[in-house]
């Protein structure tokens, strides 16, 4: 039973305030960054999407989104998406069918 202002986990009230400031900006004034890079020990090439400024719910919709479509694995770090390989021409595709006004980054 809780008892005062103690909760078990977080207030789902402001939860739901953290993500509205998130979700806030339209895709299309968001400055999105699709860059293919070499990550981890053994330098395996992934492509990396930053800029996006959405929740944790749309992020992870996304990403499954992404993988699937792709055909490969992929992670969520922060704000930033990673997908195993170099996707970057498959991802912008995606993207800009969905609305997003995102651009190739790096070499």
């Amino acid at each position: 039973m809780a008892k005062g202002n103690w909760s078990e986990f977080h207030d789902p009230r402001s939860i739901k305030n953290i993500k509205s400031e998130k979700s806030n900006k339209p895709t299309t004034t968001q400055k999105i960054r699709v860059q293919k890079i070499k990550a981890g020990k053994r330098g395996k090439i992934i492509t990396l999407i930053t800029g996006l400024r959405l929740d944790d719910l749309q992020s992870k919709s996304l990403l499954k989104e992404l993988k699937a479509s792709v055909g490969t694995g992929g992670t969520l770090k922060g704000e930033d998406l990673e997908l195993q390989g170099d996707q970057v021409t498959k991802t912008l595709e995606i993207l800009n069918r969905k609305g997003y006004q995102a651009k190739k980054s790096g070499g």
